[in-house]
């Protein structure tokens, strides 16, 4: 991994690199399906894979592009053909895998929102610039007769002219060349992209999958169960919950919720203050992220009538209080998407965050005092 990298786009905070994380976990099906593509010599020459965030798809896109580039074309004789390959690994001593640490495969493509050396900052999508690299790209030979691969993280960031670019390459893709589409939201690409690609889609994962995970990518956490309920089954947001205490704010936010309807007014001042000064921009997203969450975990319960697994103590009775009902539960699904919505206006004009916080807080607290007593 280099340390002298500027901030990559395809990279969470907290967690390593998807090159750099050796194996993937809790996604055997896909894997599977990709494996079975490739015996059969049905490979497929454009890839889609789908899922919610930080489940592992950029992991796996980086797992098929070494397996394919160190698995070239067999155009001999069939009777002298290796073994088909019974896992997607290769060898960690493989050039390949060396190569590609290296930054230094060239076989290999990325195309991602670049860095602004001007502005010093990640664009805010992939440009047709960016798409039209590929033209150099293709223009030279494959290596040794083998592969090219090409990884698009995350397809949903390329603007119209970079998404109509990158649908004529899908319309006409040169020989022995494999396009991987990493996509959160597919529904956003183009539908002749779509149509053009073969899906593979990955879950999210259970308690002892995430403690795998985790522990595969060096991250320490002491309750993966609860981790895993919080982080909705992503291991990128487990990685950034533990980076920046998530599961202690979740807890704050859990406490102040308990005091409904007659909220503690100096908790309430002290998570907003938490979302100041500086460096606390990722706490006040954070905060944010899980005030919406609570928020749902408020309106299923009382939409189900059944309280989700406990992720802090105290949890369970609380949401069983405050959501008895399906009208709760309708009244907490519309105070989330109006504070949503007064979230993003409120980042929009750079609101004080501790003003924007609080503001949330008496929403919430006029929501409760509405409830039957």
């Amino acid at each position: 991994m280099n340390d002298d990298l500027p901030p990559q786009a395809d990279q969470i905070d907290g967690a390593p690199h998807p090159r750099d994380t050796a194996r993937l976990i809790g996604q055997g099906a896909a894997e599977a399906a990709f494996l079975e593509a490739f015996n059969s010599g049905r490979l497929h020459h454009a890839w889609l894979i789908t899922g919610p965030r930080g489940v592992g798809k950029a992991t796996l896109a980086w797992q098929l592009a070494r397996f394919l580039i160190a698995n070239p074309p067999d155009e001999g004789d069939a009777l002298f053909a290796p073994p088909k390959p019974d896992s997607l690994m290769i060898s960690q001593d493989h050039p390949v895998n060396r190569r590609i640490q290296a930054l230094s495969e060239p076989s290999l493509m990325l195309l991602r929102r670049p860095w602004d050396e001007k502005t010093k900052r990640l664009r805010a999508e992939i440009t047709v610039e960016e798409v039209r690299k590929l033209n150099s790209f293709f223009g030279l030979s494959a290596v040794d007769g083998g592969r090219r691969v090409v990884i698009v993280d995350a397809a949903d960031e390329m603007n119209t002219s970079a998404a109509n670019a990158l649908l004529k390459v899908l319309e006409e893709p040169p020989k022995n060349t494999t396009l991987l589409l990493i996509s959160h939201q597919p529904s956003r690409l183009l539908p002749t992209i779509r149509s053009r690609c073969r899906s593979l889609r990955l879950g999210t994962l259970g308690p002892q999958d995430m403690a795998q995970a985790l522990d595969l990518a060096g991250i320490e956490a002491e309750d993966t169960g609860a981790l895993a309920e919080l982080a909705e089954g992503s291991v990128g947001e487990a990685a950034r919950l533990c980076d920046l205490g998530g599961l202690a704010l979740y807890g704050d936010l859990v406490a102040l919720f308990s005091t409904l309807p007659r909220m503690d007014r100096a908790l309430a001042a002290r998570l907003a203050d938490g979302c100041v000064g500086k460096g606390a921009e990722g706490r006040f997203d954070l905060t944010l992220v899980l005030l919406d969450r609570l928020l749902s975990r408020l309106a299923r319960t009382g939409s189900l009538g059944v309280t989700p697994t406990a992720i802090v103590e105290g949890e369970v009775e609380m949401l069983a209080r405050l959501a008895p009902d399906p009208q709760a539960a309708r009244d907490w699904a519309d105070l989330s998407q109006s504070l949503t919505s007064r979230a993003r206006r409120g980042k929009a004009v750079n609101l004080d965050p501790a003003a924007l916080i609080l503001d949330m807080c008496f929403g919430i607290e006029k929501t409760a005092a509405r409830l039957p007593a």
